[in-house]
């Protein structure tokens, strides 16, 4: 009877183990949000990692919902030719229009803690010391590990927060990147990188 039980057991496991991993996968897909960055040159796409990072989507979220990079730029273009920084990267970096107040900075969600990788296309967010991101994020082009913990480009060693993906719309971001119209500034640090003209992000809107 035993032998029996323990055979209707392990039957009943092996047909609800896929249906069980089927709906954990759907129910991953539903948490990740979406979006889509309207450009003056164009949409881009993008995912937001929610479980992985949950506190700096909520944040990005927050400043969408608030309508803060209505009317915001992608101001700031890096890459080797005009990179002072060691290691050098490849980015866009993007920030909300010039009149709303930033909310509070947030703590680092490093990819130590998250398990995310700064690959070609993945979101993260700017920052000057450990949790002092506020709005102004960026997008990789090419992989970066320099930005990962552990990884050199920040002295102390933290890396970046990312967040997100391009899921469409690369090829809108890597016109942005391409473009080195800039303008003269006196940090040296970003000397070519500031652009002249930045383009203008209409618009972020959650998919619903």
């Amino acid at each position: 009877m035993y032998i029996r039980l323990a055979h209707f057991y392990l039957i009943l496991l092996i047909c609800i183990s896929p249906i069980a991993l089927q709906q954990a996968q759907a129910q991953t897909k539903q948490v990740n949000k979406q979006a889509t960055i309207q450009t003056s040159l164009g949409v881009i796409a993008i995912e937001l990692y929610s479980q992985q990072a949950p506190a700096t989507v909520s944040n990005f979220i927050a400043y969408i919902k608030d309508a803060a990079y209505n009317g915001g730029d992608f101001y700031r273009v890096v890459g080797p030719d005009n990179d002072q920084g060691t290691p050098q990267i490849s980015v866009i970096q993007g920030r909300t229009n010039l009149h709303h107040k930033d909310f509070p900075p947030i703590s680092l969600e490093t990819t130590k803690y998250t398990s995310l990788k700064h690959q070609d296309g993945t979101l993260s967010m700017a920052r000057g010391g450990p949790n002092t991101a506020t709005q102004e994020f960026f997008i990789c082009v090419g992989d970066q590990p320099a930005l990962d913990f552990g990884g050199k480009r920040n002295p102390d060693g933290l890396g970046f927060a990312a967040f997100g993906r391009v899921i469409s719309g690369m090829d809108i971001v890597r016109k942005i990147q391409r473009n080195r119209q800039t303008k003269a500034v006196e940090d040296p640090y970003i000397k070519n990188q500031i652009l002249a003209q930045p383009i203008e992000i209409q618009s972020i809107i959650l998919s619903k």
